[in-house]
C-alpha cells in the first residue's frame, strides 16, 4: 500500500517564508532555506515551495532561493510560481527542483502542462488549484493569481482537464479553509480525488495533528500539505506521522 506523504509548504514573498489566512494578513515565517533544511531532517516527506507573488507581479521565481533550498535537503522538492514556459520549467527543475507546479499559466495556456508532461514526464508537473465555494452555484470555483481573479470554471472540471492534458499530480487548496485551522476541506477534496486518477494533495485548514486522519480517512487525500501548524511549532512532522501510525494510516517510517 502507498505510504500517504506529509508536506511541509513554504509560502515566500520577498524572500522570506510568510503565511496568511485565506490568501491575506500575510505574517513572517522565517528564512525559507533554514526552513527547508529543518523539515527534511524531522522527516517531511516532500516540501512544496510556492512564490506567492510571483505570477500577480508578473515575474518569475527566485532560482537563487530555489538553488540554496535544495543544496540543503535530501528529499523531493516542488516550486511553483511565475512558472510560464517550457524553458522556466527547465530553469527551475536545472536549479534543483524535483516537480514544478504550475497554476495560473497553466489555466491560461493548458497545452503547458502537455509540454512540460512530454518533456519532463508527467511526475514532473503538479498542477495547483485554488478552490473557493460559490453558494449561489453550490459547487467549488477556480482562483488564479494568488486568488485575486475568479475563473469561470468549476474545480473538477479544471482538475479533469489538467489530468487529460497530462499532470502527474494536483494540488488542491481550499481558499476557504485557509489559514482557518479549522481541518481540511473534506467535502472539496473528497470530491476531487474520487473523480482523478491521479494523486490529490489536499491543502488548507490544519490545525493540528488531529486533523490530518480524516483527510486520509474521508477524503482519501494522498498527501496532506500544511504550513503554519509547523512553521509557528504547533506541531511537528513527527507527531503528525505518529497519530497516522497509530491509527492505522500507512506513513513512511522510521522517521529521523
Amino acid at each position: 500500500m502507498l505510504t500517504k506523504r506529509i508536506i511541509p509548504c513554504l509560502d515566500v514573498k520577498d524572500g522570506r517564508v510568510v503565511k496568511g489566512v485565506q490568501f491575506k494578513q500575510l505574517r513572517d515565517a522565517g528564512d525559507p532555506v533554514e526552513l527547508a533544511d529543518i523539515y527534511s531532517q524531522e522527516g517531511a516527506d516532500e516540501l512544496v515551495f510556492l512564490d506567492i507573488s510571483a505570477s500577480h507581479e508578473g515575474r518569475q521565481t527566485m532560482v537563487d532561493v530555489v538553488e540554496q533550498t535544495a543544496a540543503k535537503i535530501t528529499i523531493p522538492f516542488t516550486v511553483g510560481g511565475g512558472i510560464n514556459t517550457l524553458e522556466s520549467m527547465k530553469q527551475i527543475l536545472r536549479a534543483g527542483a524535483d516537480k514544478v507546479s504550475l497554476n495560473t499559466a497553466a489555466l491560461n495556456h493548458p497545452e503547458l502542462i502537455t509540454e512540460g508532461a512530454n518533456y519532463f514526464g508527467s511526475q514532473c508537473i503538479v498542477v495547483a488549484i485554488d478552490a473557493k465555494w460559490d453558494a449561489d452555484r453550490q459547487d467549488w470555483y477556480v482562483y488564479t493569481h494568488g486568488g485575486r481573479h475568479r475563473v469561470d470554471q468549476t474545480a473538477l472540471e479544471w482538475a479533469s482537464e489538467a489530468e487529460a492534458c497530462g499532470a502527474g499530480e494536483i494540488l488542491l487548496t481550499s481558499m476557504d479553509a485557509d489559514g482557518e485551522k479549522t481541518g481540511f476541506n473534506i467535502a472539496l477534496t473528497k470530491h476531487i480525488s474520487e473523480n482523478v486518477n491521479i494523486p490529490v494533495i489536499a491543502s488548507g485548514g490544519a490545525g493540528g495533528t488531529k486533523d490530518f486522519y480524516p483527510v486520509f480517512d474521508a477524503a482519501k487525500a494522498d498527501a496532506a500539505l500544511a504550513a503554519s501548524i509547523f512553521h509557528f511549532n504547533e506541531t511537528t512532522v513527527r507527531a503528525v506521522k505518529e497519530d497516522l501510525q497509530e491509527k492505522g494510516v500507512p506513513v513512511r517510517w522510521p522517521i529521523k
